[in-house]
């Protein structure tokens, strides 16, 4: 940083704040640090009385705010966003799909462990939209030894501190359970609500049965529909642990992969979540509890967007929700904009 005369002070960078003063006008910043200085700002500059600027120097070994904030962004975007236009030194990181944000959590603390640098982000595994705002960086000092930032690289490691999965198009079928739904006893109140939610995410239903609580039945309906495409298979009807309650072992005989039989998550204790492989393809069967039909959010929720975007989940990361994992049930309901499942 040196002080300089003001008339000899265009293209230099501000290193502070120029405030302007208008008795009952106006008292505000009239440029900001950061700023580059240009010809017709000299008279303006001279009008609030500075003479002479503070002006970053340009030194060996030393970066500007916005140099650190390009190297900054580099470490975290991956192909399917992009960068802000740099303002302050800072850069923010937008979405260019809909997709599932995925953090490396341990490269974001590492960066965000070294100082005088900053990241922050939306919380990770959940759905963003094209256009959202992801994340954003800066340095907090004006300027910064090139080693820190050589260190920030080094920190964060080959592979974007970011990522987003886009969804994918997929074909479902549903596996409607209870011999009360079967034999019209109760109407099948379920359905509407899986359709509307996978509708956000433009699946094609292809199909659904009511085997009722047969056990064999409900293993041959999901077996018939993965013969038949299914990309996603959803077992609704409830998940207790009745005896009458055949769908878990239903699930099971069908040879697919148990990850969890259980969450930690209210709403949503009973969850069912297996993978069926075939021919290379990984097929999602889940087991749906009796409260994704009528609780608003549900652990349904907090996997949905991880299965459109072909996110494999394990046991581990179930587990993990139980911090989190109790919906509040607020009168005004803004998940994902609150705790649930974070």
């Amino acid at each position: 940083m040196k002080e300089i005369k003001t008339e000899n002070a265009v293209g230099y960078v501000l290193c502070h704040d120029i405030t302007q003063i208008i008795k009952d006008e106006k008292k505000g910043v009239l440029f900001k640090k950061g700023h580059i200085v240009k010809e017709e700002d000299i008279p303006l500059l001279l009008s609030v009385g500075k003479e002479h600027l503070y002006v970053w120097e340009k030194q060996e070994g030393i970066l500007h705010e916005n140099e650190a904030a390009e190297i900054l962004y580099r470490i975290c975007a991956d192909s399917h966003m992009h960068g802000s236009d740099i303002k302050e030194g800072k850069i923010e990181l937008i979405a260019d799909c809909d997709g599932l944000l995925k953090i490396r959590r341990d490269a974001l603390v590492a960066v965000n462990s070294l100082g005088e640098m900053m990241i922050a982000s939306r919380h990770g595994d959940f759905p963003v939209k094209k256009g959202d705002k992801i994340a954003g960086t800066r340095i907090i000092p004006l300027v910064i030894e090139k080693e820190k930032m050589d260190r920030a690289v080094e920190a964060a490691g080959n592979e974007p501190v970011f990522s987003l999965l886009p969804f994918h198009i997929k074909k479902a079928a549903i596996v409607t359970t209870g011999s009360e739904v079967q034999k019209g006893l109760i109407k099948d109140t379920f359905t509407p609500v899986l359709k509307e939610k996978l509708f956000e995410y433009n699946v094609q239903m292809i199909g659904q049965t009511l085997p009722g609580d047969d056990r064999q039945t409900i293993t041959s309906d999901i077996l018939h529909f993965i013969e038949e495409g299914a990309d996603l298979i959803l077992c609704s009807g409830g998940m207790s642990v009745d005896p009458d309650d055949r769908t878990p072992g239903a699930i099971k005989d069908t040879g697919a992969d148990i990850v969890t039989y259980g969450a930690p998550v209210l709403p949503g204790a009973m969850l069912l979540l297996a993978y069926y492989h075939k021919d290379g393809k990984t097929i999602p069967v889940i087991g749906l509890p009796g409260c994704v039909m009528y609780a608003r959010r549900t652990v349904f929720d907090l996997i949905l967007p991880r299965i459109m975007a072909d996110d494999p989940i394990c046991a581990e990361e179930i587990c993990a929700y139980g911090e989190g994992g109790l919906c509040l049930n607020c009168d005004v309901c803004t998940f994902p904009v609150c705790g649930f499942g974070k």
